[in-house]
């Protein structure tokens, strides 16, 4: 199976992914055409970058000639009354736009006269020829001061007013005196996704993320998907980073999207609603289900949209699987920090978990089992105990209740892992669990070789798990994830769902055979 391991050790965003996508093979040629297709006004621009002594690919998205300043930098500034740099001076520094001004009224207000850009776009790059980027110094040295209105150029969030060739932004003031610039409705976006020249599957892919997006900003506001104002996802940079996600995914042409554990940094981030923890609300809610940590880095790490991003491609998290590799791309953050290197890794590869044959009995493998006896523990850790398990590249985790010594009622926790984690789960058990012992034992395990089948659904694709002996299907089952997805998205039963998605795989297969039969 042909799969993309993502390590998020530095987190993720839109660009990051884009530029890492790129840096593994997917040519710029092909991310172009899909942003003259959107004919939003916007272009892209590559560097190539230095990030804690990683060479990088950098992709920033230019809309009307403007590029992005992180957004708690734009909020900083614009509290502290201070001056914006010139870029050059300070890197990554734009003028700043206050809240619900129009690019152009500022500019005047501050009297900054007449500047001309000069751009490094690659507008007639040949989708064959290999991927040629300019430095980052000397795409600093060609570009002037920008406007931008306080958008994280990682994710696509736009806290101020947001400049499009083809919307009108309106805004209003609040009775505190704070004024508030909404951007598109998400059927503008599903509109603008639908009219573009794209395939299928990538307009599927695309409209999933921004559902994802808008599902998470309705939770958080305590409104109705249909009433959410994307003010902060809706611009045009966020279109081209989430459709531009989706195209570069399907270029790749990988059976799976996997992901290790997320650092999403730490401490606080201004936005337009104000002072926010990190992750923000938004991000947090998107990774619901995936183990995710804090380093030292004290910055957003993960923004919404990478998180978007990861929720709907990834099919599991984990640690890096047994894999063959055969390309490694790296794409670099906006912020260059001291001893860390901002990038996101992106490895492509062959595994060998799938098998083209077996015996009646399934495949061999061996495996250790960990168990560990607890009667005073607090419940609620032995939870969290199982998803740092899976986390880890447990294949199995379970518990079972015990009538421990001095009738004390107990728990066994039970851990099903590689023989390779066995160490690294004996000592997260030690480390985590109130267990003095921990008892390990190596067995056989027959398991059937199984895949993974996509079937289209009217809500978009599900994977359906098949598994079988000798090649014929004898089990498959929708995967949950997937299911509870749709079901959150679109406000239907989980049940209904995974009925349906049964009912489209047999009937999808019975298709199958009856062609079989009629060209055998």
């Amino acid at each position: 199976m042909r799969i993309a391991y993502l390590d998020c050790f530095s987190g993720i965003s839109g660009d990051m992914f884009l530029g890492a996508l790129l840096d593994a093979g997917v040519p710029f040629a092909i991310l172009q055409k899909t942003v003259a297709d959107l004919n939003i006004g916007a272009t892209l621009e590559i560097a190539r970058v230095d990030r804690g002594g990683i060479s990088a690919t950098k992709l920033d998205v230019i809309v009307n000639g403007e590029k992005d300043l992180p957004r708690e930098e734009f909020w900083e500034k614009q509290n502290r009354g201070q001056e914006p740099a010139i870029r050059g001076q300070e890197e990554g520094a734009q003028w700043p736009v206050a809240s619900g001004q129009t690019v152009e009224a500022a500019h005047s207000q501050e009297n900054r006269g007449t500047h001309s850009h000069e751009h490094s776009h690659h507008g007639t790059a040949d989708p064959s020829a290999p991927l040629q980027h300019p430095t980052e110094r000397e795409t600093g040295a060609q570009r002037g001061p920008r406007l931008r209105s306080g958008r994280d150029d990682k994710s696509g969030l736009v806290s101020g007013t947001e400049v499009a060739a083809d919307h009108q932004f309106h805004s209003h003031t609040h009775a505190d005196g704070h004024t508030h610039t909404h951007g598109r409705h998400l059927s503008d976006i599903l509109r603008i996704i639908a009219a573009a020249p794209l395939s299928e599957r990538v307009k599927q892919t695309a409209g999933e993320i921004f559902l994802a997006l808008g599902a998470a900003e309705a939770k958080i506001h305590n409104v109705d998907l249909e009433h959410i104002h994307f003010h902060e996802v809706g611009a045009a940079d966020a279109i081209v980073d989430i459709v531009c996600a989706a195209v570069g995914a399907e270029s790749l042409g990988v059976d799976e999207f996997r992901c290790s554990p997320l650092n999403v940094g730490g401490g606080t981030v201004r936005c337009a609603h104000g002072v926010m923890p990190v992750p923000a609300p938004a991000t947090l809610e998107l990774l619901q289900g995936a183990p995710i940590y804090s380093g030292e880095i004290q910055k957003e790490l993960v923004t919404p949209t990478g998180a978007a991003i990861v929720k709907v491609l990834a099919s599991s998290f984990g640690p890096r699987p047994a894999m063959t590799t055969s390309t490694v791309g790296y794409g670099a953050g906006a912020r260059n920090f001291d001893g860390h290197a901002n990038v996101l890794r992106i490895s492509v590869g062959e595994t060998a978990e799938v098998q083209t044959s077996a015996s009646n009995s399934g495949d061999e493998q061996e495996i250790a089992i960990l168990e560990a006896n607890l009667d005073d523990l607090n419940p609620q850790l032995i939870g969290y105990i199982m998803d740092l398990a899976f986390a880890e590249g447990a294949l199995d985790v379970y518990t079972a209740p015990v009538q421990m010594k001095k009738n004390r009622p107990g728990t066994v926790l039970s851990i099903l892992a590689p023989l390779e984690l066995e160490e690294r789960l004996r000592g997260l058990l030690f480390r985590e669990s109130s267990t003095l012992g921990v008892r390990v034992r190596h067995e056989k395990r027959f398991a059937l070789p199984r895949h993974h089948e996509q079937v289209a659904t009217p809500w978009g694709e599900v994977r359906m798990k098949v598994a079988g002996v000798n090649g014929t299907p004898s089990q498959y089952a929708p995967e949950y994830e997937d299911c509870r997805r749709i079901a959150q998205q679109h406000h239907i039963p989980l049940k209904h769902v995974m009925q349906e998605v049964l009912r489209l795989y047999l009937e999808k297969r019975d298709l199958e055979k009856h062609l079989d039969r009629k060209h055998g």
